[in-house]
């Protein structure tokens, strides 16, 4: 039996997102050290969050790129755990407490949220991790809220005025 029901996972499969979340000594430079092994890579960073503690931090990462994101990560040996995420696209008339609410009807708890870096055709973007990611991504879709994927926030990210066309 699946733990969520058939009308919500029917063969669908949420954008795919993965966070990292990568161990820090809390001291004076590390997290410099994180991002520059993203600096000049085929990946944009699209989002980071920080959570701060007396002895470590745990830096939370969204890139256009998991798989490369994940071989960096390894051969400068950060230590790392990964989830999956939603992107949620924000507007005026597709709000944070419209998300909210939306999740909170299904009882689905968002564990943390936070705004990313990059603002895919204009609009705001937000990340958010909850209980269940395909019933949490049902649950938006069915209220016309967009989902991104990964590939939505790098080079093929489409800017304001795009037509969603190859270029030539």
């Amino acid at each position: 039996m699946n733990p969520v029901g058939d009308l919500t996972t029917h063969g669908y499969e949420p954008p795919r997102n993965v966070q990292f979340s990568v161990f820090l000594d809390n001291r004076v430079g590390k997290l410099l050290e994180l991002v520059e092994i993203f600096h000049g890579q085929a990946l944009k960073l699209a989002g980071f969050s920080i959570l701060d503690s007396a002895e470590y931090a745990v830096i939370r990462i969204l890139t256009s790129r998991a798989d490369l994101a994940r071989r960096l990560l390894d051969r400068h040996q950060f230590p790392y755990s990964e989830a999956d995420v939603l992107v949620v696209e924000i507007d005026d008339t597709h709000t944070i407490d419209m998300a909210c609410k939306g999740l909170l009807a299904a009882e689905l708890s968002i564990h943390y949220a936070y705004p990313l870096l990059v603002r895919p055709r204009g609009k705001a973007t937000i990340c958010l991790q909850t209980d269940d990611l395909h019933l949490g991504c049902s649950l938006l879709r069915k209220r016309l809220f967009t989902l991104l994927g990964e590939n939505d926030l790098g080079d093929n990210a489409l800017m304001d005025g795009d037509e969603g066309l190859p270029p030539l």
